[in-house]
């Protein structure tokens, strides 16, 4: 029997006191003793980006992380980026653009982009297309996924 380690998260706002298992990966904390299931196991090896979460501010890939080394961390999952029943910006313009299929890659997707809008308010076409090649997605082309990016980008600029 392993040694369990005592974690604390704040996730979404919320902090939560945590026994986990030193191999425990800190996507499988978020999914099943969290219940936040918008963070996806999709490839389990970083090449997918459908687990993506922030992270103290940074986009990071929680396949990838065990939860003992994210102790003390704030988390944002999909499930924490609408504000008082508010979609954000990068929320609503995947709505408004069509950038969501089969949707199994649209959590790990807003949360990129809502991470590169945090870090360049203002990307060109270019920038959003490099910042988003480690999330993939098997149904949209990407065209729609970079048109909302860019159209929320361009809504938060409006409103500051």
């Amino acid at each position: 029997m392993m040694k369990l380690h005592n974690i604390t998260l704040t996730v979404n706002g919320r902090r939560y006191d945590l026994a986990v298992e030193p191999n425990e990966l800190l996507l499988n904390v978020i999914r099943d003793r969290l219940h936040l299931t918008g963070t996806k196991y999709g490839c389990g090896i970083a090449e997918c980006g459908a687990c993506s979460i922030i992270a103290n501010g940074k986009l990071m890939l929680a396949c990838m992380i065990l939860a003992v080394t994210a102790s003390g961390w704030d988390i944002t999952t999909s499930e924490g980026l609408a504000k008082d029943g508010n979609l954000n910006p990068v929320q609503q313009a995947f709505i408004d653009k069509g950038a969501i299929q089969c949707g199994f890659c649209t959590p790990g997707m807003v949360v990129a982009g809502t991470t590169l809008l945090m870090e360049n308010n203002s990307p060109t076409e270019d920038e959003i297309r490099e910042y988003m090649r480690g999330n993939y997605c098997r149904c949209t082309g990407y065209t729609s996924i970079v048109e909302a990016i860019e159209s929320a980008a361009i809504h938060m600029n409006e409103t500051k």
